[in-house]
């Protein structure tokens, strides 16, 4: 921890669930920046009255702080965890983030969530099969492996907010059908190598440690 947080008083609480990409992508902005937040882990059969509480919705991750304000979206809280510190400069200089990387996130979070969704649950979608929804959602793949042929990462060479945010949801999408995924010769060689330095990185294997859950 930073001399520039260590004065930084917190009771944040930050309700999440450990496979959830949402609240991977929450995790991992809080545990970089530092910040003392209790980690409460929630089954979702049984969701802690304290969360119902704070957050009616019922949905993870929910960051709840000292003094009673509560951040219900994934985004929102790694802007507060990185706004208090962002040791790796995930935001720009100014601690904002480019127009370019929030696009892409929209996407992210919007069509290409939509096909994760119905190629995960096929069964629940069956005006098409999982293959026809794996190849919508494989245009977001082709999209980022065009990128990364440039740069290491999304943005830049280095890590950043974009990295972080979209991550957890191709990992996910790659978890559907991994022979698939990782085929070689693969149209989305650059993707694989990304994930994979990323699922590797100590900071995803920290936040991916199991911790008992609490209904309570």
């Amino acid at each position: 921890m930073s001399a520039a947080i260590s004065h930084v008083s917190t009771a944040a609480t930050l309700y999440t669930f450990r496979r959830c990409p949402y609240a991977i992508r929450a995790r991992l902005a809080v545990k970089v920046s530092g910040v003392a937040v209790n980690m409460h882990e929630v089954s979702l059969r049984n969701k802690p009255q304290s969360m119902l509480d704070c957050s009616p919705k019922g949905t993870v991750p929910v960051l709840q702080l000292l003094d009673g304000t509560v951040i219900e979206e994934s985004l929102d809280i790694m802007r507060w965890a990185l706004a208090i510190n962002d040791p790796q400069g995930w935001l720009d200089q100014h601690g904002a983030l480019s127009a370019e990387a929030a696009a892409l996130i929209a996407i992210n979070d919007g069509v290409f969530k939509q096909n994760l969704d119905r190629y995960k649950y096929a069964e629940r979608f069956p005006a098409f099969p999982a293959h026809y929804y794996r190849e919508q959602g494989s245009l977001f793949l082709t999209t980022l492996n065009n990128r990364l042929a440039l740069h290491h990462h999304l943005m830049r060479d280095q890590i950043s907010f974009a990295d972080i945010a979209i991550f957890p949801f191709v990992r996910q999408f790659a978890h559907v059908d991994k022979e698939w995924f990782y085929a070689n010769p693969s149209p989305h060689a650059h993707v694989m190598r990304w994930l994979d330095d990323l699922l590797a990185s100590p900071l995803f294997l920290a936040v991916m440690e199991k911790t008992p859950s609490s209904g309570t």
